[in-house]
């Protein structure tokens, strides 16, 4: 597994007498160090006696001949060495300007000169950064700004990327002045960090293979920001195909990044799409990995590692065909998706529903014929219920839509749906119809907040009509929403005079027990627009407050959810405990899992608020 593993100075791991250069792979995520982490090595080396640890780099050697210049391929150290490098170049070019330079100066720049670049060769690097977002030309032009490499061109916007700004840090650290103007760093101090820069150390493992960095990288707890799974996926992958010549390098990587752009920018749905991939189709020969019964995040590099050797190229097609379905469920107001089914998608995704997309991707994939439409309308039912309950827990989930999959795919001529609603009603998976009433008519703010949010605007949504339909999912450049939950009686600590007056009589006492009691409870929440401006408002107020152009915002506003409060003069805990009777039987019309085939379950009136 390991070839060596030697903790080794940063002066012999950069010498310019190493017959070795560190290059990141073409295909490796960009320089992601920000100023904290600058910041964080700089006082550490300065702060710290010499022979400080930095942590540990793990890189790939393939080479056999130890004559010949080897090329130790990153799998993680990456930050941390190119960090390092940039520091060497800012204390060259805080030494060169130096205008009286002893020979002892000149030695010390002639050394560190050829930790970056080789001395036979000194347009090679020592360190070779990724050529994602432009690193690699960027570090060239850094080293030709310090003057250690005589001709590198200046990519735009060069001076705006993480790069040039790491390495205009160091520089501005070392040009410091102290009170009284003069510099921080003279030349001795400059030299003094120099040494301790070549005398702090790291751990060199080297290894022969992907499959063993990655064993290690589990195990290790380096000072790096890590490497997340979908990052060594993606290396091993790409790398299994170069060594199969599988198309190039370049369009290989293409076509990893045309994967990625059919999952989002969001590393969360991305990982989360390689856990679906592998549960939803190992019923497959080609997919199934031995003792892999459920992919998770602690084994699902070892699942791909697996799948990429078996056969990287049909693997890397089948997923990226794969990833474009995904995509559907994941993005489903794009082209292609039924006005109908995307409208259950979105809400699929408002109520929390993404592990049934284990399920969904298998449909869509390989039961075009099914109903996703009626699936995914049962689903938002079944996690509006799911999440308020937690019934079934969140760890039984992945291996129940896993069990639907499996008994579809053992009877080919099966109902979809029918086999969806009959695993998921079974008693264990489902809370009854009275937990679900129950939790409803309790503090639903202080338990979920997100399903409280969910099945307001759901009510609100179902009383819209096309002529007065309001988005209340919309958010703002910040990215909040805009329609917010808004509490009737204030939910704050210091409730108002006008407050206590109203719904306690004047018993401050009594008012902080309805607050403690009821405050939360579905009947004292609405949605506005303008719940900021509203807060602690008397009733009055909030009912008729207008912007500044004369439209109502308060609870004039038009909403379904407002109609009762209207036209009401005053709150009281009685209309509290109205309200949430209403709206709660209202919840349970709404989101009834009753059919045909669950005749069993008792059906309830349908109520309306009072005209």
């Amino acid at each position: 597994m390991i070839k060596s593993a030697q903790n080794k100075p940063v002066s012999e791991l950069l010498s310019g007498d190493a017959n070795w250069k560190f290059k990141v792979p073409r295909y490796q995520r960009e320089y992601v160090w920000k100023r904290d982490d600058w910041e964080n090595l700089f006082d550490d080396l300065m702060e710290n006696p010499s022979g400080y640890f930095l942590g540990s780099m793990i890189c790939i050697n393939r080479s056999d001949d130890t004559m010949q210049v080897q090329e130790l391929e990153l799998v993680d150290g990456q930050q941390r060495l190119t960090t390092l490098s940039l520091l060497y170049a800012a204390i060259y070019s805080c030494m060169d300007k130096e205008t009286s330079k002893d020979d002892e100066i000149k030695n010390e720049m002639f050394n560190l000169k050829h930790r970056l670049v080789f001395k036979k060769h000194n347009k090679h690097l020592r360190v070779e950064p990724s050529h994602q977002g432009q690193n690699y030309d960027d570090f060239r032009a850094i080293l030709h700004d310090a003057g250690i490499l005589g001709d590198a061109k200046y990519p735009a916007n060069a001076g705006n990327r993480r790069l040039f700004k790491a390495y205009r840090f160091f520089i501005d650290r070392l040009d410091e002045l102290d009170n009284n103007k003069d510099l921080v760093f003279d030349q001795e101090k400059i030299r003094s960090l120099l040494e301790k820069v070549n005398q702090s150390s790291m751990v060199k493992i080297e290894v022969g293979s992907h499959a063993d960095a990655f064993t290690l990288f589990e195990s290790l707890n380096n000072r790096g920001v890590p490497l997340s799974a979908l990052d060594l996926i993606k290396n091993n992958l790409l790398a299994v195909l170069e060594r199969k010549n599988a198309d190039s390098v370049d369009d290989n990587f293409t076509k990893w990044t045309r994967l990625l752009e059919n999952l989002s920018d969001d590393y969360a749905v991305q990982e989360r799409y390689l856990r679906q991939y592998y549960n939803a189709f190992k019923y497959k020969e080609e997919i199934l990995v031995p003792k892999a019964s459920l992919a998770t995040r602690s084994n699902i590099i070892s699942i791909y590692d697996k799948l990429i050797e078996r056969d990287p190229e049909w693997f890397f097609d089948d997923l990226f065909e794969k990833a474009k379905q995904y995509n559907k469920l994941i993005s489903p107001l794009n082209d292609g998706v039924p006005a109908k089914l995307a409208k259950q998608l979105l809400n699929l995704d408002r109520i929390g529903g993404a592990p049934s997309y284990i399920l969904l991707l298998y449909l869509l994939t390989e039961k075009p014929e099914a109903d996703l439409e009626r699936i995914c309308e049962f689903l938002v039912k079944y996690f509006v219920r799911r999440n308020l309950t937690d019934i079934p827990p969140t760890r039984d989930l992945s291996r129940i839509f896993m069990n639907i999959i499996e008994t579809i795919n053992r009877k080919p001529k099966v109902d979809a749906v029918k086999v969806a609603k009959e695993i998921l009603l079974k008693s264990e998976r489902i809370a009854t119809d009275e937990m679900f009433k129950s939790k409803l008519s309790g503090n639903i703010y202080d338990e979920n907040v997100d399903v409280t949010r969910f099945i307001l605007c759901y009510i609100e949504d179902e009383h819209q009509t096309r002529e007065n339909r309001t988005d209340l999912w919309k958010r703002d450049e910040k990215d909040r929403f805009i329609w917010t939950i808004e509490h009737i009686f204030p939910q704050g600590e210091n409730i108002p005079q006008d407050w206590i007056d109203m719904i306690s009589g004047g018993n401050a006492e009594k008012a902080k027990d309805i607050r403690n009691h009821s405050v939360h409870k579905l009947g004292n929440l609405t949605i506005t627009g303008y719940n900021s401006k509203l807060g602690n408002m008397s009733f009055l107020q909030k009912r008729n407050r207008k912007d500044t152009k004369g439209h109502y915002v308060g609870y004039k506003n038009g909403l379904y959810l407002n109609q009762d409060l209207k036209k009401m003069s005053c709150w009281a805990l009685k209309d509290i405990q109205k309200r949430t009777k209403l709206l709660v039987d209202e919840t349970v019309r709404l989101f009834s899992l009753q059919d045909d085939s669950n005749a069993n379950l008792p059906k309830f009136r349908r109520t309306k608020f009072p005209k």
